[in-house]
Order: structure tokens, then C-alpha cells, then sequence
């Protein structure tokens, strides 16, 4: 019996069962795509990237909203993530199988409150929202609607600054016949505006207004104003008719990030942001919320709530995974130079096109855009954006204080976020506004072949070469300078040495 006792205790014993590993040749046929790479599988759309890529390459980026993000951002946001479905919060999720994705999202929430210097005792954020028109719903386009959502009840009072004077569509924008974004739909809306001597905002005249409206929401922020803001003169207004105040930063958020733009967490209940300007990540959007007075202490709750279920279905995990690379780039010591070296690309800009003798709004900038007022040219927004296409540079068309009308802009908005993340400085400004002076040169030429004002006329005079008429050489002289400059720099994401031009792209 001891000699029993003393012998090791062993199971039962099991069958053995070989491992079943599957191989490509067993794999279902249905299920055979799924392991195959996209350029095998549907070479249309990776031609599609593949002409997209090129074009990034071989142009030079300028529209104030978009940066180029960094290869690991790619990579997080095109990870395995994107399968799980996660609606809720961590740790209190509709779905099981969330305990990494409740890891990801709390690890993205401690970056965003790091990379704005924050105290998670006195702010929090929501890192769920998409971009567009649902983050309308919670701060810019949520203007954000979940924001608003969260803040004020339908049909409350807000103000913001008007379309026609740098303000964003989503502040409340109306027409004498329409209103045109569900912040003005669902909520009463007025616009404040600029000081017209100075083309800054006119902080009396908010103070006015407000003592008249009485808003129940003050909105800061801008897609189109070239200057920094006064949140403390705000957050006064706000509080003499308590009302909340809430700063949409989603331009400027990588310039506050990097203390080079005036802090508006000292001053706001809410701060909204998107993460692809000049936060340089991917396309996507940030709520943050003061937890720590009186009048904010269930803002989180409302917050949370109205980004989901209100507004929005389940979060995007995979750009959450991008959104937390990003925010990790924006917590290194170097974030601050690439702000102050888009800061100082911008001013360049701005200060070459004044000496060619343009017109600026406000005469300059103090953030990463500029406003060019084309009205002294008898030139719109829409043909010189047209024909800067043509050439390889991208802008956009944009409405300048006192256009008459948003859908027929005086202007252009230029933006230098992509252009220094191509590591471009100072002196490549200037080359830069040389193409666009050039350009606008062009343009009076292409005005005066067409003989007419319509873009039809005036696009087909810049593309096809007609007998006595030489736009179109000069559209594709142009064009050519420009591809060859842009194509001496690198392209984040992109090893541009293997680079070749695709299928579907013709080139002289």
C-alpha cells in the first residue's frame, strides 16, 4: 500500500488527437479570399490606391483640413482591429470579447488627456467618435451633434462664428431659405462675426449679441480663421448669461497640443477636436469634457451617452488603435518643433503672397493656414482651385468675410500641415507661392480664351490645346515644374524609391 501511495498520480489516459493544422489547399473555396492579398484579389481598387499614391507624391498638398499621417498610424488603423464590435464603454461593453479593446481604449484616453496636458481628476474625453457629420453631433461635425447633443436641449440657443467669416457649417449655419446642418435644424442659431477694420473677431459685438440672444451654448472655433482666439474673454460672455462655452479646435489641435496656441482647457466645458489636421492622425474625432465644477459634474454621463447610443453605433477600434499612435507621437519632445515649423511655414507663405501684391484676410496668420481673398483679381475660388488641380496643387475654394454667398466663394484656403510633414521649410514656401502667383498669372490668360465666366468654358480652354490659344501649354508647363519639385521629397507611409507610375495615369 505505501509503495502505491508513493507512485506519481496519474489522468486517465487520453487519446491523442493530431493537431488539425489547415492548410491553403483544404481551406473551403469560399473562404480562400480571405487569405490572399488585395493586388491579387481585387486589383481595381489597389489600382485605385495605387493612382491616389502617386498623385500625393507627385503634387503638393495645400487644403488647410488634411496632413499626411505616419506609417505606424496606418498600420494600427489597418490592423485586425477592425473586426470586433464593441458598443459601450470598457468594462461595460453589449459584447463579450472586449478585454483588449478595453485595454486600447483606455490606454488612448490617458494619451489624449497627456498630449493636452490635462488632469484626469479635472477632465475627461471620449475617444469614440467618427469624423464628419455625426462627430456634428458631439463637436465639429459632432459639433460636433453629440457635443450639442450632450450640452443643450433641441430648439436652446447657440452661437458660433458665421460660415462667411471662417466659421465651420456645423456652428449653426443657415440661409435666408434653408436651414443647413443639424445645428441649426435642431437648435436656434447665431452667428457673430469679425471686426470688418481689423478682419479679427469682434469680441464687443459677441458681448452684444449675447446680451440679446441670452445662448445657452458659446461656441469657439473655426475651418477657416487665420488668427488664435480669446477663451478667456469668452468664457466671461458665457458665464454673464450662464451658458456653457465649448471650443471646436479641430484645426488647430496639433498647435495646442504643442503649447504654440492659446490653451482653451483653462476656459471651455468642452473642447472637441478631429485627429487628422494637424493632430496628424487618422480620420476621426475627440470629445473632452470638464469634470471638476459645478456646472460640468455630469458632463461625462451626458457626453458618453450622447455619442452612444444617441449618435452613433458601435466605435471604430482599429482608428481608436490609430488615434493612440498618433496621440503617442503628439506626447514626444519633437511634436513641438514640427508645430512651430508649420506655424512658421504658413507665415512664409502668407508673407510671399502679400508681396506679390495679394490680399490676405486679417493680412496674415498666426496658426497653420491662410485666408487668400481673390475678389481684387475678379477671380473665384472655383476656377483657380480648378486649375490648380491641373497643375498638381490642391486647395480649396472658400469663402472670405463678406462674400455674399458660401456656394460662390471670393477665396482660397491654404494649409501647410501636409507640406511640413513632407519636411518642407521655409524656403520650399516660397517656391511653393511662386507656383500659386504663377498660377493666378495663368488663370487671367485661361479667363480671357474662354470668354466667358462659366468653369466649363474655362476648364476646357486650360485642358485642350485650340489654335492661337496658349493655356493649355502653359497648364502643362506648369504642371510639369510642379511634379518635379513635389517628387524630390518623401511621402510618410510610402517607400517612394519603389514607387512606379500606375496603370491609368498619363504623363508627358
Amino acid at each position: 500500500m505505501l509503495r502505491l501511495l508513493s507512485r506519481p498520480i496519474r489522468s486517465p489516459a487520453l487519446p491523442r488527437i493530431a493537431p488539425l493544422y489547415r492548410t491553403m489547399a483544404s481551406t473551403p473555396a469560399y473562404n480562400k479570399v480571405l487569405y490572399a492579398p488585395l493586388a491579387e484579389i481585387d486589383p481595381e481598387v489597389q489600382n485605385i490606391i495605387d493612382k491616389e499614391t502617386w498623385r500625393q507624391f507627385s503634387g503638393l498638398e495645400l487644403i488647410a483640413s488634411e496632413n499626411l499621417t505616419s506609417r505606424a498610424t496606418m498600420e494600427a488603423n489597418g490592423s485586425i482591429l477592425t473586426n470586433k464590435y464593441s458598443e459601450g464603454l470598457p468594462n461595460a461593453r453589449y459584447y463579450g470579447g472586449n478585454e483588449y479593446v478595453d485595454e486600447l481604449e483606455i490606454l488612448c484616453q490617458k494619451r489624449a488627456l497627456q498630449a493636452f496636458h490635462l488632469d484626469p481628476a479635472q477632465w475627461g474625453v471620449n475617444v469614440q467618435p467618427y469624423s464628419g457629420s455625426v462627430r456634428i453631433l458631439t463637436g465639429r461635425v459632432v459639433c460636433s451633434f453629440a457635443a450639442l447633443t450632450a450640452l443643450i436641449q433641441p430648439q436652446d440657443r447657440l452661437m458660433g462664428l458665421g460660415l462667411p467669416d471662417g466659421g465651420h457649417l456645423t456652428h449653426g449655419y443657415y440661409t435666408a431659405k434653408k436651414k443647413m446642418t443639424a445645428s441649426s435644424i435642431y437648435f436656434q442659431s447665431l452667428p457673430y462675426g469679425l471686426d470688418p477694420a481689423t478682419q479679427l473677431i469682434d469680441y464687443p459685438g459677441v458681448k452684444s449679441l449675447a446680451k440679446i440672444y441670452k445662448p445657452r451654448l458659446l461656441i469657439c472655433g473655426a475651418s477657416a480663421y487665420p488668427r488664435d482666439w480669446d477663451y478667456k474673454t469668452l468664457r466671461e460672455i458665457a458665464d454673464e448669461h450662464g451658458a456653457y462655452l465649448m471650443a471646436d479646435i479641430a484645426h488647430t489641435s496639433g498647435l495646442v497640443a504643442a503649447g504654440e496656441l492659446a490653451d482653451p482647457f483653462q476656459y471651455c466645458d468642452v473642447v472637441t477636436t478631429t485627429t487628422h489636421k494637424t493632430l496628424r492622425g487618422p480620420r476621426a474625432g475627440l470629445i473632452f469634457f470638464r469634470k471638476d465644477t459645478e456646472r460640468t459634474k455630469d458632463l461625462e454621463k451626458r457626453v458618453n451617452d450622447a455619442v452612444f447610443p444617441a449618435c452613433q453605433g458601435g466605435p471604430h477600434n482599429n482608428t481608436i488603435a490609430g488615434i493612440a499612435t498618433a496621440l503617442h507621437q503628439a506626447c514626444q519632445p519633437t511634436w513641438k518643433e514640427y508645430a512651430k515649423q508649420v506655424i512658421a511655414n504658413a507665415s512664409t507663405l502668407g508673407s510671399e503672397l502679400v508681396n506679390y501684391g495679394y490680399k490676405l484676410q486679417t493680412s496674415g496668420t498666426d496658426n497653420h493656414l491662410v485666408l487668400w481673398d481673390l475678389r481684387p483679381l475678379r477671380l473665384t475660388g472655383s476656377k483657380l482651385e480648378k486649375l490648380c488641380d491641373l497643375v498638381g496643387i490642391t486647395i480649396n475654394k472658400n469663402a472670405v468675410s463678406g462674400d455674399a454667398s458660401a456656394q460662390v466663394p471670393g477665396g482660397i484656403r491654404l494649409g501647410t500641415s501636409a507640406l511640413t510633414s513632407r519636411d518642407m521649410t521655409e524656403e520650399d514656401m516660397k517656391v511653393v507661392a511662386s507656383f500659386l502667383h504663377r498660377a493666378v498669372q495663368l488663370a487671367d490668360v485661361l479667363q480671357k480664351e474662354a470668354g466667358s465666366k462659366l468653369l466649363k468654358d474655362f476648364v476646357r480652354v486650360a485642358t485642350t490645346p485650340e489654335e492661337g490659344k496658349v493655356g493649355a501649354a502653359q497648364v502643362k508647363a506648369l504642371g510639369g515644374e510642379v511634379r518635379e519639385f513635389a517628387r524630390k521629397w518623401p511621402l510618410p507611409g510610402v517607400d517612394v524609391s519603389t514607387l512606379v507610375r500606375p496603370a491609368g495615369i498619363e504623363e508627358d
